[in-house]
Formats: structure tokens, sequence, C-alpha cells
């Protein structure tokens, strides 16, 4: 099966693993799928991630994470820039997620970045989405 965006895939499962309080979910590896899925972990909001070969392209198996009472740590996780309409922000345009308790993931010339990140580096990207 062919997919017309990977990335709003992986969103949508996580989203849905996320609110069926699984532990893991398994989603097809790529490389932008790999840089959100490091991002996610350097920020907290995942556990840890783990790569499993098939004889395809692979797999990623993402460890949620939730709180000492089962409180869900990703409350909302939201597709940006969308294939028929790509956003893009440059480094002076990058706004804190809601007023910092949140992240946004940027694809840039440097990889797949946290906007703190682009923000240190003074990099822009394609805004491809929003965590919190």
């Amino acid at each position: 099966m062919s997919q017309s965006d990977p990335v709003a895939d992986f969103l949508t499962r996580v989203r849905n693993a996320n609110t069926a309080s699984h532990t893991q979910v398994d989603v097809p590896r790529s490389k932008i799928i790999k840089g959100i899925t490091q991002v996610l972990l350097e920020e907290g909001f995942i556990q840890d991630f783990r790569e499993i070969e098939d004889n395809k392209q692979g797999l990623l198996r993402i460890y949620l994470k939730y709180g000492p009472k089962g409180e869900k740590v990703i409350n909302e996780i939201k597709r940006q820039s969308k294939p028929g309409r790509r956003a893009y922000v440059k480094a002076d345009g990058l706004e804190p997620v809601l007023s910092g308790f949140g992240i946004a993931i940027l694809s840039t010339s440097q990889g797949v970045l946290s906007d703190k990140k682009c923000r240190q580096l003074r990099v822009g990207g394609e805004l491809l989405c929003t965590v919190w």
C-alpha cells in the first residue's frame, strides 16, 4: 500500500496508540520518521525507540511515555505542513508552542530539529508538526 503522507500516518499511529494507552507502537521506518522520533525522545515525549528489521523497509518500535498516575505525556500531536499546503518558517518567525510548554518539529538543511534547536542554530525549514 502506498502512502501519500507517511508523516501524517506516523503521527496518527502515535496519537491513536497514546489515546488507547498502549505502551508501544510500530511504524514503518524512514529517515524523516526516525528524525521525528529522535526529537520526541530528546524532548522527553517518549521513553525510547528501537529499529526492527523485517523483509521490507524496517520498523520503528516506539515506547510511549506516561506519568506516574497514567496521565499522558503527549496531549496533542498535530501535523502542520501538509502535501497540499507546505508550511515553511524562517528562524526569526519561530514562535514558542503553547508558551514554551510544547515543541515544533522542523525539517531543516541540518536534519530534523526541534524549534528550540532551530532558534539556537538560527535555521528555518518546513514545519512538520507541533507536540504538547
